[in-house]
């Protein structure tokens, strides 16, 4: 459900990080708004409900300019996790056009990981989304913590969907950026298939990417 605007050369995307409640969502967007460039991105946005929040930020505040003139903006934007606050879920959910779902990799949260996905599937196609199209990676967070799922286990579940699976400790920033990127990419690849990126805009995928992830460390 990408903002597009042809008159005014102008594409608004929003990113949205889903799964649920304490899976580290909001841990992923401090981190990665910690390891970008200051001028790459805007102030961190926070709208409370009770016992929960929504965070977001511009990622892309001033346009990342094409060659043809088209300007571009991205946001990033986690949910609540908490059952309670569906209807903000759905909200955020509205027009995304790509999807980041954070798990805990928990044994003990198998069950909230399973009905939190479940949850998106059945909200993405509330808001008028197709979970088999919109780009989705998947992320199991947490993996400095005892008591998790092996990577093996993991991988033999989730590899036969073909959605891309990070391993993440977000509190320590490993896999936070790797996860970005891979939901970048598909992005991108979604929205070039569509509105022809590279062949119409001169916009590449390195230039993309390249523009979205300017870290700190690039510039020390």
């Amino acid at each position: 459900m990408i903002e597009y605007d042809e008159c005014e050369k102008r594409m608004v995307l929003k990113l949205v990080y889903y799964g649920p409640a304490l899976s580290g969502k909001t841990t992923n967007l401090l981190q990665l708004h910690d390891l970008l460039q200051p001028e790459g991105r805007g102030d961190l946005m926070v709208l409370d409900t009770k016992d929960d929040r929504t965070i977001f930020f511009d990622l892309l505040p001033f346009f990342l300019m094409a060659p043809s003139g088209l300007r571009i903006k991205l946001k990033v934007y986690t949910v609540p996790g908490q059952v309670k606050h569906d209807a903000t879920r759905k909200a955020v959910l509205q027009r995304a056009d790509g999807v980041a779902f954070i798990a805990d990799s928990q044994r003990s949260e198998i069950t909230n990981n399973f009905n939190s996905f479940q949850n998106l599937e059945k909200n993405l196609g509330f808001v008028g989304l197709d979970i088999e199209h919109i780009p989705l990676v998947v992320q199991f967070n947490k993996r400095d913590l005892g008591g998790i799922v092996a990577e093996e286990e993991v991988r033999r579940v989730w590899n036969p969907s073909g959605i891309p699976v990070f391993m993440s400790s977000a509190l320590h920033g490993t896999g936070v950026l790797e996860t970005f990127v891979q939901l970048a990419d598909r992005t991108y690849e979604h929205i070039d298939s569509r509105y022809g990126l590279a062949g119409n805009h001169g916009l590449d995928k390195h230039m993309f990417l390249s523009q979205l992830v300017r870290r700190r460390s690039d510039y020390s």
